[in-house]
């Protein structure tokens, strides 16, 4: 079965960076409330209103019945006073919760002298107690904990005192008295005759406990409100923190992928035409004297030359991203399997022969030692022996003598490269990116690396690389 093709642009590109309106689910009122805020603004003003006119209208009624009942005297402008107050208290609770947001805590004080005043000129406290809720939301959403809670004990207190002091129409009041002014007798006469309602502590309490709700009610909300933008900020940041990372890691991973390609391709460039160089030389030099020596050198010219060239196709592969995956697809579609990225060659013995036909004067040992099956520790021995060898033909020409020993033991793996030092000078000082490698390869499968001048001269590569003990489907 075909598997769609995805773009490698597809492949690689991973979230955007989040921010709070990016990790929070909103509703399409959220939404548009999110982006035009002066929405809520004017909603909760036009709330507040309606509710003080409503209840206005109840007040009046309450008076009524209080005048009725002989709690306040006949004629007296009580009602008027009422209903202005209830009224007013409405309309600057409303203007001066527009700025709840940005100076919550101003608000909640304005709003608390408001509430005083109202009781203070007419007993009643209107709708500023709803007010004194919304204000202490806001508060408990932009402050923290303790702050909110002083504030809202501090609301309840001052109110409290003032209600306790002055109030005459509040919720008991509205509830008892609206509509009593119908029970009086048909020549008018009060069934009471007092100049204003006597102290009940029970009606005031039935107040105090309205207000205490209200403002317990905005504060947990406002927590509520604050703990889930807290909670948007901190996966805003884990968000970020992730994005980072991947960032990060692509980084890395493009760095590591192109210290691999530079590896390869020193490997294949500095080894391969370093032989092909010895090869061509000395079969120039062996021409008219031994032919059929120059011409196994021109053989071995040509074969070296072939497997560098598939060798850096190979790794170039990995350099056309697109390219690549084209060609995977293509590999699914017909069931086979795709090329290496990378050179696999683990013959040794081979690759010593190819530098003794370039020239060196190789002696060996060790090399029929049956090597662990693991392909990655195989090839790593293949790599550093060619580029110990390498190092030898460019760095020590003229060398009478160089050798590779290859032993192992239960645990461990051991190559050594030596040569007696060169008789000519080298080509080139170096850029030391094959010792480099080198220790790569072998701290890659948990080996190390010694390189350094010899006991009696020349120079001395050793490699140790970790070795199981099982001797199962070990090859020569």
């Amino acid at each position: 079965m075909t598997t769609p093709h995805v773009g490698h642009a597809e492949r690689t590109s991973g979230p955007p960076t989040s921010t709070a309106p990016h990790v929070q689910r909103q509703t399409t009122s959220g939404r548009l409330l999110a982006a035009h805020p002066w929405i809520a603004h004017a909603l909760l003003a036009a709330v507040v209103l309606l509710l003080g006119t409503s209840t206005a209208v109840l007040a009046s009624e309450t008076v009524r019945g209080a005048t009725a009942l002989g709690l306040f005297a006949p004629g007296a402008p009580v009602e008027d006073l009422v209903v202005r107050t209830w009224t007013a208290g409405s309309v600057l609770g409303a203007l001066v919760l527009v700025a709840r947001r940005w100076r919550p805590l101003t608000v909640t004080a304005v709003l608390t002298v408001l509430a005083v005043l109202s009781l203070r000129v007419a007993g009643v406290l209107g709708v500023l107690g709803f007010c004194l809720a919304w204000a202490l939301r806001a508060v408990a959403a932009r402050h923290s904990t303790r702050t909110a809670w002083i504030t809202g004990a501090s609301v309840l207190v001052v109110v409290t005192v003032a209600v306790w002091w002055w109030q005459d129409i509040g919720l008991a009041e509205i509830v008892a008295w609206n509509g009593a002014h119908t029970l009086i007798p048909v020549d008018g006469t009060p069934v009471q005759q007092l100049t204003e309602p006597g102290f009940s502590a029970g009606r005031r309490s039935l107040t105090v406990v309205l207000l205490l709700t209200l403002l317990v009610l905005g504060g947990v909300t406002g927590a509520g409100v604050r703990a889930r933008r807290l909670h948007l900020h901190d996966l805003a940041l884990r968000y970020e923190a992730m994005a980072r990372e991947r960032d990060t890691s692509a980084a890395l991973a493009r760095s590591a992928e192109r210290a691999r390609i530079a590896r390869e391709m020193h490997d294949i460039v500095a080894h391969s035409v370093s032989v092909m160089v010895a090869l061509s030389d000395g079969a120039a030099s062996a021409l008219d004297r031994a032919p059929e020596a120059s011409r196994r050198a021109l053989a071995e010219l040509s074969t070296t030359g072939r497997e560098a060239l598939e060798d850096m196709h190979s790794v170039l592969g990995s350099l056309r991203p697109a390219d690549a995956d084209a060609d995977a697809d293509a590999v699914v579609e017909r069931g086979g399997a795709a090329l290496p990225t990378a050179p696999t060659e683990t013959d040794l013995r081979a690759v010593v022969e190819r530098f003794r036909a370039a020239g060196l004067p190789l002696t060996t040992s060790g090399l029929e030692t049956p090597l662990p099956s693991d392909t990655a520790l195989r090839l790593a021995v293949v790599r550093i022996v060619t580029e110990g060898l390498t190092n030898v033909l460019r760095h020590a020409p003229g060398t009478p003598s160089a050798g590779v020993a290859l032993r192992r033991t239960d645990t461990v793996v051991e190559v050594e490269i030596l040569d007696a030092g060169g008789t000519r000078a080298g080509s080139g000082s170096g850029t030391r990116r094959g010792l480099i490698g080198m220790r790569e390869r072998a701290a890659l499968l948990g080996g190390q690396v010694q390189a350094g001048p010899g006991d009696a001269g020349g120079w001395r590569v050793r490699v140790v690389l970790p070795a199981g003990r099982s001797n199962e489907g070990d090859r020569a």
